[in-house]
């Protein structure tokens, strides 16, 4: 499972060609994107997403061999669906979820509870659920971030899940191999999710990061796309945690 050779001089074009990716998190965003991608790489798809109506549009779009329209952090849902699937697959990326930015005189116990319990029962269900489906040397995948190394007011459950998903991470790369774990961490990028988030502060984010990123633009979803294409390709690659920000974390609080 490695990228396709190329001469000197040239980047390697990625192929994914034979192999089939599970995207977990596919009707938007980073999950839509990379699923873009890895189409564009020759491989055959499956879309998970929770809400039907735009998993149908992904999927005219990318023509993908099923979708399953269910609620990721839903244990059972998720324990059915791999044992559903026909037969193995190469890959598995986890886009599902959105950060918790909560501050500790807004808290409610149960809340946050619940957010500790889904971000790392979906994560360690994928690991155990999948792991008579993927093929040797293929991958699993899981989105985090770099904003919750910085500690601040409202980061604390971010921050947890920060440290806490790279060390699982780790964890399960020695006891999955030869399936290889990887975790991308991203700053800023620029989805509807973020949308959501920022609302009519959207475009001022995106002014701002232009401004001081050392790259001088905002990171979008094809950026960490093309890393996800490229953590799936290189079969060197296992227990790490891929930063792609732009820069973001460089710059002074």
């Amino acid at each position: 499972m490695t990228a396709t050779p190329s001469g000197p001089g040239t980047a390697a074009r990625p192929d994914l060609a034979g192999q089939t990716v599970v995207v977990i998190g596919a009707s938007a965003g980073i999950g839509l994107e990379t699923a873009r991608q890895v189409r564009a790489a020759g491989g055959s798809l499956v879309l998970v997403g929770r809400d039907p109506e735009r998993l149908q549009r992904a999927a005219h779009e990318l023509h993908p061999r099923s979708t399953a329209a269910f609620d990721a952090t839903d244990a059972d849902r998720l324990q059915q669906f791999f044992q559903d699937l026909p037969g193995p697959v190469d890959h598995v990326m986890v886009t599902a979820g959105s950060p918790a930015y909560r501050p500790l005189s807004d808290m409610d116990l149960d809340a946050a509870r619940g957010e500790f319990a889904q971000r790392l029962t979906l994560t360690l269900g994928v690991a155990l659920h999948s792991r008579d489906k993927v093929r040797p040397g293929g991958t699993l995948l899981f989105m985090s971030g770099t904003g919750g190394r910085r500690p601040g007011v409202g980061m604390a459950i971010v921050s947890a899940l920060t440290a806490a998903l790279s060390a699982l991470t780790a964890n399960l790369a020695l006891e999955l191999a030869p399936i290889r774990v990887n975790v991308i961490a991203a700053g800023f990028v620029d989805t509807p999710l973020s949308a959501s988030l920022l609302g009519n502060q959207l475009e001022a984010r995106r002014q701002e990061l232009r401004a001081t990123l050392p790259i001088r633009r905002v990171v979008g979803p094809a950026d960490v796309a093309a890393l996800a294409v490229h953590l799936m390709c290189n079969d060197a690659l296992t227990g790490g945690t891929y930063d792609i920000d732009g820069g973001q974390q460089l710059l002074p609080h």
